[in-house]
């Protein structure tokens, strides 16, 4: 039996789904704010390209992660619950990129504009955001 119904229109639902997950990378965004030394918008501002890397694979990150929590789980909260852990997933795997890195300070090489380090970390965040993503159940 088909659903009928304003609330299940591709339209409005893909419009729900949109607003939500965008609450969401606002609220990641800034909880990865409050784990980084830096202010990232205010780098990203003075033209810091290392931090403007390691922010999008942020974003990108997260986007994914909720990419796959959507096409896995039927209800709104059981997205949000999912990409939220998923989220929660990928600032461990920034704080183990650190630990992992003992010679050096990540977010010290970021804020410093040292744009391997913004790639590096660019490339974690899209990376396991995958693995996280097709993990997600």
């Amino acid at each position: 039996m088909q659903k009928s119904g304003f609330w299940s229109n591709p339209l409005v639902e893909t419009a729900g789904y949109f607003s939500v997950v965008v609450l969401c990378i606002i609220v990641t965004m800034v909880l990865f704010e409050l784990v980084t030394k830096y202010n990232n918008w205010e780098q990203i501002k003075k033209g810091n390209i290392a931090v403007a890397l390691a922010t999008g694979g942020k974003i990108f990150g997260v986007a994914n992660i909720f990419h796959y929590s959507i096409s896995r789980h039927n209800s709104l909260g059981e997205m949000i619950g999912w990409g939220f852990f998923g989220f929660t997933l990928l600032v461990f795997a920034y704080i183990l990129f650190e630990f992992l890195t003992p010679k050096f300070n990540v977010d010290k090489e970021i804020e410093a504009d040292n744009r391997s380090v913004g790639f590096i970390s660019l490339t974690i965040s899209v990376g396991l955001s995958f693995v996280i993503g097709a993990s997600i159940s």
